[in-house]
């Protein structure tokens, strides 16, 4: 999960300010739960699958893309037959 603040070095574009990822050092308490949040959520997601299904998400950076993924794979997406 990536935590951004924004850029205050580079002038606001387009009246949005441009984002950038926040170093582990600058996390408020609030950062840290979200981080852990993702953490745990990854660690079940990672016990529940086996091998097999693990090597095709073990590249997966957040819970979210690994769910993405695993939503991918069985509706068929990835080329997989999944039958019932």
């Amino acid at each position: 999960m990536k935590i951004l603040k924004a850029n205050t070095a580079m002038a606001i574009t387009a009246g949005a300010p441009q984002w950038i990822e926040k170093t582990r050092m600058e996390y408020t308490p609030e950062d840290k739960k979200k981080a852990n949040v993702d953490n745990v959520a990854n660690n079940i997601l990672y016990k529940t699958l086996d091998k097999n299904m693990f090597s095709k998400i073990k590249t997966c950076a957040t819970a979210k893309a690994i769910w993405e993924k695993l939503i991918q794979i069985f509706r068929g997406d990835s080329g997989l037959i999944i039958s019932s």
